[in-house]
């Protein structure tokens, strides 16, 4: 029996800082949960969160990165609903 595999998906991600685009390699489980994934593109890295594929641009100061990845947080954390409403 052949064992199901991850879904491996090219999406594009704005830094977290700045909103310069990066190209990146997702990589999600059967049920939808990101195992992993890298930034493809020159310039960037990726910023770690167990829920979706996050990036800075390798310029941006890690004060600077925590700052937006906390600014990111508050507005995307927990409010799943608030998402669903806005498409």
């Amino acid at each position: 029996m052949t064992k199901p595999e991850n879904k491996n998906v090219v999406e594009v991600h704005g830094c977290i800082v700045c909103a310069k685009t990066f190209n990146i390699l997702a990589m999600y489980s059967l049920d939808g949960r990101l195992v992993d994934c890298s930034v493809t593109s020159a310039g960037g890295h990726i910023v770690k969160d167990e829920q979706q594929p996050l990036v800075a641009c390798d310029t941006h100061t890690e004060e600077g990165i925590t700052t937006a990845y906390i600014r990111w947080q508050s507005k995307h954390g927990k409010e799943s609903g608030d998402e669903q409403e806005d498409e």
